[in-house]
């Protein structure tokens, strides 16, 4: 079904769209941007694309109840029996 050409160059309704105006976004890294949004004011953000591990390449770990270092501990004692079993067995 093709659209008629008269229909594609009508202007957008008048007073029903919000005001598109720039903002500033503001991380608590303390990294600031500016945007264009329908929002009004500043927008604060928890994490941006100058502090997520995903884009700085740096991973943040946090472990808040010990449950890395449980982990570590439980197959660390795995790892051992792995390399003490093939110290004693002979290489074919």
């Amino acid at each position: 079904m093709k659209i008629p050409k008269e229909s594609t160059s009508l202007p957008m309704k008048p007073g029903i769209h919000p005001a598109y105006e720039e903002i500033n976004v503001i991380c608590a890294c303390g990294h600031k941007f500016r945007t264009r949004s329908a929002h009004k004011g500043d927008i604060r953000v928890e994490i941006c694309s100058s502090c997520h591990p995903f884009f700085t390449g740096r991973q943040k770990l946090i472990d808040t109840e010990g449950r890395v270092d449980r982990f570590q501990k439980k197959y660390a004692k795995a790892a051992a029996l792995n390399a003490a079993k093939n110290k004693t067995q002979p290489v074919a």
